[in-house]
């Protein structure tokens, strides 16, 4: 296997509580893995360190063979510059649970921001890909509209639509559909469906079991900052080879 994301006996503390106790990970390109598990198990932690949102302690990330974050000089471990941090934050793209629009900026222009200021791409070249991210969530006809016009899906679609634009190796997902309503759920999960049928690599947190059985290739089931099962969620789900997993799927709706 090609390895887009390695990770290897992550630590991650905050003060005097670990949080993740030494996680490994591997994904290929084109991987769609679903991070399953309870509140406080360590799932968004693991995506921020990946993107560097939050400094870790312990352990390597390395995306595309290349080191994140930190490296070893003279035998000591240093966080990297913040240039070159700012650099490799643009390996992955990242929607969180709350969308982080700009309320005073149309969806267009959310969109066209980062090429524009980020990739120095022109005016011109960043409205191109923003409109045709917008028409691929299906949003273009409410290119010219404000976040406080649009639905909480839709803002969510916006966001999903802005990260992917940045052309990112790794879409990261946190938790996209937690924030939403019932009924706006079904349309920010299908542009995912759709983006994993085109085969974008993604590493999605998420508490929609139903959507992991569907679209994952591979899910991973966090436990008390641990990995405590991963696998085929065909197989995860149906027989799970621990009684953790098996107690957290009987709690967990699977709709």
């Amino acid at each position: 296997m090609t390895k887009l994301l390695e990770i290897r006996d992550l630590h991650k503390r905050y003060g005097a509580t670990e949080v993740l106790k030494g996680v490994d990970c591997d994904m290929a390109k084109g991987d769609v893995v679903c991070v399953i598990g309870s509140s406080g198990s360590g799932k968004t932690t693991m995506l921020r360190c990946i993107n560097m949102l939050e400094e870790f302690q312990g352990g390597t990330i390395r995306i595309n063979d290349e080191e994140i974050g930190y490296e070893t000089v003279g035998g000591m471990r240093r966080r990297k510059r913040e240039r070159e941090i700012a650099r490799q934050r643009l390996l992955t793209g990242m929607a969180f649970q709350q969308f982080n629009l700009f309320p005073h900026l149309t969806a267009l222009d959310n969109v066209t921001l980062g090429l524009i200021k980020v990739k120095k791409l022109s005016r011109a070249e960043a409205r191109t890909i923003a409109e045709r991210w917008l028409e691929r969530v299906g949003l273009l006809a409410r290119k010219d509209h404000y976040p406080g016009q649009l639905s909480g899906g839709q803002q969510q679609r916006v966001a999903i639509a802005r990260a992917i634009a940045m052309n990112p190796l790794l879409m990261l997902f946190d938790e996209v559909t937690s924030a939403l309503d019932p009924e706006l759920v079904n349309e920010v999960l299908q542009v995912i469906k759709d983006l994993a049928r085109d085969g974008m690599s993604m590493l999605i947190v998420t508490h929609e079991m139903r959507f992991a059985y569907e679209v994952a290739n591979r899910v991973i089931f966090m436990n008390q900052g641990r990995i405590g099962e991963e696998g085929d969620p065909r197989e995860m789900f149906v027989t799970p080879k621990t009684e953790r997993l098996a107690e957290f799927l009987k709690t967990s709706t699977f709709r």
